[in-house]
C-alpha cells in the first residue's frame, strides 16, 4: 500500500508565505498533511518562547498523521519553510475508510514506527552532542564530494540554527570558528566546504 491508495481522501493545499502556520500545540486535531512538494518544519515553543525544532520534512513526508491514534490536541506545532503543496487529510474521514480497509491502519503505524526511529536519533543528537558536532554533521550530510563541495542554504540562518537546537549567535560564532580552521569558507547564503575528510574524521571521532 502507498499514498497514491488513499490521496483520493485529501484535499490538495497550496501554501506560498514561508512561516504560514498549519497547526499549533494544544489545538484541536483535525487534519494532516502530506507533502507533495516544498517543506514544513513542527518545533516546540519553551517557556521563554524559545522556539525548538523537532525535525523538518520535505516532499514524501506526512505531518501531524499521530493524531490518526493518540490524543485530540496536537503535540507540535506546524509551519512552512518555503512555498509548499501538500494533501490535507481529514481525520474523522480517514478513520472512516479505515473501518473499511485495515490495511490503512497498518501503512500509518508502520511509517510512524519508523519516524518514531528517526526523531529518536535527532532527539539523541540534541541531547548528547554540542552545537559544533550537529553543525558538522549537518554540513557533512550536506556535502557531495569527497573533497570538496557547495552548498546553498535555502533556508535562513535563523531556522539552521533551530533545527540545530540553538540560536543564531551561537550559530555563527560556530560557523566562524570552523571558518578560521580553513574546513569551510562561508560567503552569504553559500558554505563551501574546503576538506569533506576533516568533517568526517571528527564526526567518527565523535561517535
Amino acid at each position: 500500500m502507498n499514498i497514491s491508495d488513499i490521496e483520493e481522501i485529501g484535499i490538495e493545499k497550496n501554501f506560498s508565505k514561508p512561516g504560514t502556520i498549519l497547526f499549533h500545540t494544544g489545538q484541536n486535531a483535525d487534519n494532516f498533511y502530506y507533502i507533495l512538494e516544498g517543506e514544513i518544519r513542527v518545533y516546540k515553543t519553551d517557556i521563554n518562547g524559545k522556539e525548538v525544532e523537532v525535525a523538518s520534512f520535505g516532499k514524501g513526508h506526512f505531518v501531524g498523521e499521530v493524531i490518526l491514534f493518540a490524543g485530540k490536541e496536537y503535540p507540535v506545532t506546524a509551519s512552512v519553510v518555503k512555498k509548499t503543496k501538500a494533501l490535507s487529510f481529514n481525520k474523522d474521514r480517514l478513520l472512516k475508510a479505515i473501518e473499511k480497509n485495515p490495511t490503512i491502519a497498518m501503512f500509518f503505524l508502520k511509517l510512524m514506527a519508523n519516524k518514531c526511529l528517526v526523531l529518536n536519533t535527532r532527539l539523541e543528537s540534541i541531547a548528547l552532542q554540542t552545537v559544533r558536532q550537529r553543525l558538522i554533521q549537518y554540513l557533512y550530510t550536506q556535502c557531495s564530494g569527497d573533497k570538496e563541495c557547495k552548498i546553498m542554504l535555502t533556508i535562513k540562518k535563523t531556522d539552521l540554527a533551530k533545527r540545530l537546537g540553538t540560536i543564531s549567535e551561537t550559530l555563527s560564532r560556530t560557523l566562524n570558528q570552523i571558518q578560521k580552521e580553513k574546513l569551510i569558507k562561508v560567503e552569504g547564503k553559500t558554505i563551501h566546504i574546503l576538506q569533506c575528510e576533516r568533517l568526517r574524521n571528527e564526526l567518527k571521532a565523535c561517535n
